[in-house]
């Protein structure tokens, strides 16, 4: 191991690197975090000033990590959070947590990275080590990052190293976190390797080697792309069952038992979040580019968009059930968070709902115990939204309620008990009932007061 390297392996080692990490979202502050009650003095950068001024509290903006924890560690002066990029100056190591979105036309923007990196490089110095972290395509690390950092005259594996481990978080889930899942990790050499290897090592339970920085990208593109895969699987497999009055969640459930051979995914109103529904892009985008047509990940991808669109259908197609046609219809929609018990909203199928129903003339109202208020931009409704709370009242009062993210504090047997229609997309309401319509499930005949006007079936 060259003399630098070694010098940065003794420094990680005794806790005595200083840390850094760029991007304070749902990956970067549990990094940071880690990283400091590890015992490295770690610095946060980010743009957004009220991410800034929250840590500077002791207050933590992600479910997953807790404000004592945060309070304590900024209290013992473990970490601390900036706007101010020449912090990066003074760190021995800097981790890349920025956003990578598609843009319109579904090929990856990669504005965020090149920024951060920009500013890496700006303030780069001999022996750091720098990690990116922002899922991306193969070939991102050596194609794009290490020739921007090389234009400073220093020269990767020798000067600096550089490396790539995807981030595998997981938000709401109680059992796995930053900690205990393992990580991944590829350099551009064997040195980058081995001391991005050992930084993770100091924080994290279990470090997966792989030989380059594009094996690293691959992987976190195949997990994710598998998920997209399989979920488009089983969300045609609910059409289908739909069409065939068969089911879908008791055979999921059913074939579920089977002890090997079979790993369960569930049907829903489509893929929402910042990796599932995006990182398929990424990997299409980069075969084409070699002239590989990836044909069964973007057939996924269609099944998969086109399920709110099919959620609307079935929403309409339930008011029908109650003379009511759509237009002037209220809807209220439970949970507009892409997934059960968090708060982000991100590529949520439950907006693509909603701003169907808007277009289509429903009056659209939406309740979610984690997310108060959606923004103008966040949909494309063009206003603000507020949520309502679940009450029995506001329940009887909507023309229909539709069941989009399964939250596990809401009372679904309230629910059941007050809403004249339920729409149900994730099977939240265990029981048939007539004035339930579930996705990928033959629907209980009408009774007689569901067969009348809704008006006249609640006077």
């Amino acid at each position: 191991m060259s003399s630098p390297a070694q010098q940065l392996l003794n420094h990680i080692q005794t806790r005595r690197a200083r840390v850094g990490v760029i991007g304070l979202g749902y990956v970067g502050l549990p990094l940071a975090v880690e990283f400091a009650r590890n015992g490295f003095a770690t610095t946060g950068i980010d743009l957004d000033s009220r991410k800034i001024e929250s840590i500077g509290r002791g207050t933590s903006y992600i479910p997953d990590v807790p404000s004592a924890e945060v309070a304590r560690l900024v209290s013992n002066r473990q970490l601390r959070a900036t706007a101010d990029f020449s912090a990066i100056a003074t760190l021995d190591t800097i981790n890349i947590c920025v956003p990578t979105p598609l843009r319109k036309t579904k090929d990856p923007d990669m504005s965020y990275i090149v920024s951060a990196v920009e500013a890496v490089a700006a303030h780069l110095h001999a022996g750091m080590l720098i990690v990116l972290e922002s899922t991306t395509y193969p070939g991102t690390t050596e194609e794009l990052v290490r020739p921007m950092l090389e234009a400073t005259g220093l020269r990767a594996g020798v000067d600096f190293f550089l490396a790539f481990s995807p981030e595998r978080v997981d938000p709401g889930n109680p059992k796995f976190n930053t900690h205990n899942v393992p990580k991944v990790v590829g350099g551009i050499d064997a040195e980058s390797t081995e001391l991005a290897a050992a930084l993770y090592a100091a924080a994290i339970a279990t470090i997966v080697p792989v030989g380059s920085t594009q094996v690293a990208e691959m992987v976190k593109l195949l997990e994710n792309t598998f998920r997209a895969v399989n979920i488009g699987l089983v969300n045609e497999i609910a059409l289908m069952c739909d069409r065939l009055g068969i089911d879908v969640w008791e055979v999921v459930r059913a074939a579920a038992t089977k002890p090997f051979g079979f790993m369960p995914f569930y049907p829903g109103p489509g893929l929402g979040g910042h990796c599932i529904p995006i990182d398929p892009f990424y990997l299409s985008w980069k075969a084409k580019q070699s002239g590989f047509d990836p044909r069964f990940i973007e057939l996924a991808g269609q099944i998969n968009a086109s399920m709110p669109h099919f959620v609307v259908d079935k929403i309409a197609d339930a008011l029908n059930r109650h003379r009511k046609p759509l237009n002037g219809s209220t809807v209220l929609v439970l949970g507009v968070a892409y997934k059960r018990d968090i708060d982000d909203i991100r590529e949520s199928p439950s907006l693509d709902v909603m701003t169907l129903l808007h277009r289509k003339g429903a009056t659209v109202l939406y309740a979610d115990p984690h997310v108060p208020t959606v923004s103008a931009r966040s949909w494309s409704g063009g206003f603000e939204l507020h949520g309502e709370t679940i009450t029995p009242e506001s329940l009887t009062q909507a023309d229909c309620v539709a069941i989009l993210t399964d939250h596990q504090a809401v009372d679904y047997g309230m629910v059941l008990r007050s809403a004249r229609l339920i729409v149900d997309t994730r099977n939240a309401v265990a029981a048939q009932h007539p004035k339930v319509l579930k996705l990928g499930a033959p629907s209980a005949a009408l009774d007689s007061a569901a067969a009348v006007p809704v008006e006249k079936a609640v006077a």
